[in-house]
C-alpha cells in the first residue's frame, strides 16, 4: 500500500508496515472511544478530526481509511458508518483514490 512506502531514512519496509499498523490501531481506538471523529465530505472523501500527528505517523486519512476497512474493529467501522449516515453519503473509493483530502479534520477539502 502506498503509505507503507513513505520510509524515513534508514527505516525498513518491515518497520514502516509496523508503524502504519500501530497508527491505524490508534485511529481505531480513537474512533471507538470518541476522541477521533470521522468526517465525510460532500464528494465522499474522508478525514479524521482529532487524529493527531503524533498518532498519525505520516499516514494519510485515505490510507488509514483503507486499512481500517480491511482490518479495523467493528466499533471503528461503526463510527465511520455513523459519519456516512450523518453526511448523507458513503465514502467514495474513487474520491479517496483520487486523493481528495483535508488537512484540518474535514473543515476544508482539496486535492494536490
Amino acid at each position: 500500500m502506498a503509505c507503507d512506502t513513505k520510509l524515513e531514512p534508514g527505516q525498513t519496509i518491515t518497520e514502516r508496515k509496523q508503524e502504519v499498523k500501530e497508527a491505524v490501531e490508534a485511529l481505531a481506538r480513537g474512533l471507538a472511544n470518541g476522541s477521533i471523529k470521522a468526517v465525510v465530505s460532500k464528494e465522499g472523501a474522508i478525514a479524521f478530526a482529532g487524529f493527531l500527528d503524533s498518532e498519525r505517523r505520516r499516514v494519510t486519512d485515505g490510507c488509514a481509511y483503507r486499512r481500517l476497512m480491511v482490518s479495523g474493529s467493528g466499533l471503528a467501522k461503526a463510527a465511520v458508518a455513523r459519519a456516512e449516515a450523518s453526511a448523507g453519503r458513503s465514502v467514495s473509493k474513487q474520491v479517496v483514490g483520487q486523493g481528495l483530502h483535508s488537512h484540518d479534520g474535514g473543515k476544508t477539502w482539496h486535492g494536490h
